[in-house]
């Protein structure tokens, strides 16, 4: 009697368990995954105008250089990073829940920003993937996100740690 070997491929997802303050990134062989947390001290309505003002993003947040278009559901906008400031990413407004979750994105990834309220405090989550198939051609060529992913977080914190205190 002959054997029959079925092979069985089983996919997971996996969630990178963001740590305060601090980025953590998970890398696969397809894929990578970045993602932080922090408490800030406002409310999530600041926090979220701040996440959804395009023309003044740059201000604020030392890891951009510039946004252009208007973060609304549906909307294109055009990101240029402090990570490779030669490179304009084209990106699509793909959820837009005001001050809960907003998720912009391409075709090699997404980033995700969710705000839970926390009384007078927000509790402040980005994650980012980025991936596919030729995912591992140019992997080596994308730069680590988790300083930037840092800074990001610490300059959201301190504006709206300062306007929540002008309030």
């Amino acid at each position: 009697m002959r054997s029959l070997i079925i092979p069985i491929f089983i996919m997971t997802v996996s969630t990178v368990k963001a740590q305060h303050g601090k980025a953590v990134t998970e890398k696969k062989t397809f894929s990578r995954t970045t993602a932080i947390t922090q408490v800030i001290h406002a409310d999530p309505s600041i926090v979220w105008s701040l996440l959804t003002n395009a023309n003044d993003f740059a201000r604020w947040n030392s890891t951009v250089v510039s946004i252009v278009g208007e973060i609304k559901q549906g909307n294109k906008i055009e990101l240029v990073s402090s990570l490779d400031s030669t490179r304009t990413f084209k990106l699509k407004i793909l959820e837009f829940q005001p001050n809960e979750k907003l998720v912009w994105g391409d075709a090699l990834g997404k980033r995700i920003y969710t705000l839970t309220n926390q009384g007078k405090n927000t509790l402040f989550t980005m994650s980012e993937r980025i991936g596919g198939p030729m995912f591992p051609l140019f992997a080596g060529k994308i730069p680590s996100f988790d300083a930037s992913f840092q800074q990001f977080t610490n300059d959201l914190k301190a504006e709206a740690e300062t306007i929540a205190q002008t309030k």
